[in-house]
C-alpha cells in the first residue's frame, strides 16, 4: 500500500510516494501544470505505475489556521483528484514545507538553480512524510 504525496503549486505538482510499508516518503519529482489540465493525466499515470492507493494533498493554510484563496484552489485540486482518479484523497495541513524545504536546500549549499528544480518534490516529500508520521503515532 503505497501513498502518494503532492505539493500544489502555481506552475508545478511536487510529488513523492512512500516506501511499501509507508514508512518512509521519498521525492519523486514534479508534474509540470498545463492549461489543458493534462496534469491530472500525468498524476494518474504515477498513481498506477507506483500502485498508489492514497494520496495526500498538501494544504496551504494561513498561519493563523484559516484557509486563504490558496487553500481553497488545493481543495478544489484533491476533489477533482478524488472524482477522477477514485481513490481516497486526504488534505494534509503543509504551512511552511516549502520554506523548509528552501532552508535545508541552503544549508546544503545546492545552487539556486539546482533549488529550483527539486524544492517542489522534496515540499511533497516533507508533506508524505509529516502524514505519515501522523499515522504511525496513533
Amino acid at each position: 500500500m503505497r501513498l502518494m504525496g503532492l505539493d500544489y503549486g502555481d506552475r508545478r505538482i511536487g510529488v513523492a510516494v512512500s516506501d511499501a510499508f509507508g514508512w518512509t516518503a521519498q521525492g519523486l519529482g514534479i508534474v509540470e501544470k498545463r492549461r489543458d489540465n493534462s496534469e491530472i493525466n500525468a498524476i494518474e499515470s504515477l498513481v498506477r505505475e507506483h500502485e498508489v492507493s492514497e494520496i495526500v494533498v498538501g494544504l496551504p493554510k494561513n498561519m493563523n489556521g484559516t484557509i486563504g484563496p490558496r487553500g481553497e484552489i488545493c481543495i478544489a485540486f484533491a476533489q477533482t483528484l478524488q472524482q477522477k482518479l477514485n481513490v481516497p484523497v486526504h488534505l494534509w495541513d503543509e504551512r511552511l514545507t516549502t520554506v523548509v524545504a528552501e532552508r535545508t536546500l541552503l544549508e546544503a549549499d545546492v545552487s539556486r538553480k539546482k533549488r529550483k528544480l527539486v524544492v517542489d518534490k522534496m515540499a511533497a516529500a516533507l508533506i508524505l512524510q509529516n502524514y505519515l508520521d501522523s499515522k504511525t503515532k496513533r
